[in-house]
């Protein structure tokens, strides 16, 4: 089954202590990768966040931003920490004693720093609650985004598969003419030459030039490589990586195939399906 690994979800959730807003984004990663800014009030609940990820997730860079609105009716608006704010100056006041161009803070610098800006105690254990719930429910909405990305993926890799076997199949079918005309040009070279027609040398030259476009093998595994590609569309958990594998072999037939082409046919054909491939490739990179 195709996950996607982009997508994006958004969660909110309000209660007596305010709201809590969750934003998800992931992006192809070629591990999972989780990165999470919560309020200082919430980082000990990280652990399970993560916990939590590792089970729906498995490939990805996946940014988790929780933000804490305090409720007004609720008295939880932000007192200074005064004590914090002038052991902060006093301590920037003793290095730019030392300094040759000294800059002094501003308020709102003061403002920023960890622990100034302080809010009223509340009850921790419904906070913590809700923000994991409401986590929960943002990351089954980011796992239902990733599927649904995926599921309009599956045609793409369809057609592009399709066009490969359809390919494929042409240069197999051409095979006995493409050498049929080889032998004719060999026996035209040995009249333009004015040369004695030897059989066993004719043959000779035919034997080696079959030798060196024998692709058959190399279209069979091309169709043994697509139908394995199709079987791994359609399993489940994350299948990025072994699809990223069976790409690189793809890729490797064709450029045989065209390495031990004689006719510009066959040369067109494997120039189509590395296109055809690349194409698979860059839409494989985003899957997890």
């Amino acid at each position: 089954m195709i996950q996607s690994m982009t997508a994006f979800a958004r969660e909110a959730s309000q209660g007596d202590w305010g709201t809590l807003t969750w934003e998800i984004r992931s992006v192809n990663h070629r591990y999972l990768e989780p990165h999470f800014k919560l309020p200082e009030n919430l980082r000990e609940i990280e652990p399970n966040l993560r916990e939590g990820l590792r089970k729906h997730l498995n490939r990805g860079k996946v940014e988790c931003a929780l933000r804490w609105q305090p409720a007004e009716q609720t008295g939880q608006g932000f007192d200074l920490n005064i004590e914090l704010v002038e052991d902060i100056n006093q301590a920037a006041n003793q290095v730019n004693r030392i300094l040759d161009n000294p800059a002094h803070l501003n308020a709102l610098e003061l403002l920023q720093w960890p622990g100034v800006m302080k809010t009223a105690q509340v009850d921790a254990a419904p906070l913590k609650k809700a923000a994991l719930d409401a986590f929960d429910l943002a990351l089954k909405n980011l796992v239902d985004t990733r599927t649904r990305e995926g599921e309009q993926l599956k045609p793409l890799f369809d057609q592009r598969l399709d066009a490969t076997s359809a390919i494929v199949n042409q240069v197999r079918e051409k095979l006995p003419a493409i050498l049929s005309a080889q032998r004719e040009n060999i026996l035209a070279r040995f009249e333009d030459a004015k040369l004695e027609l030897d059989a066993a040398r004719v043959e000779q030259e035919m034997v080696m030039l079959a030798q060196k476009t024998d692709v058959a093998e190399e279209l069979d595994r091309l169709d043994a490589h697509v139908k394995e590609v199709r079987s791994v569309l359609n399993k489940k958990g994350a299948i990025g990586r072994r699809l990223d594998f069976l790409m690189q072999e793809l890729n490797r037939e064709a450029n045989t195939l065209s390495s031990k082409s004689i006719v510009t046919d066959t040369t067109k054909a494997a120039v189509e399906l590395k296109v055809l491939i690349e194409q698979m490739r860059e839409q494989v990179q985003n899957i997890e």
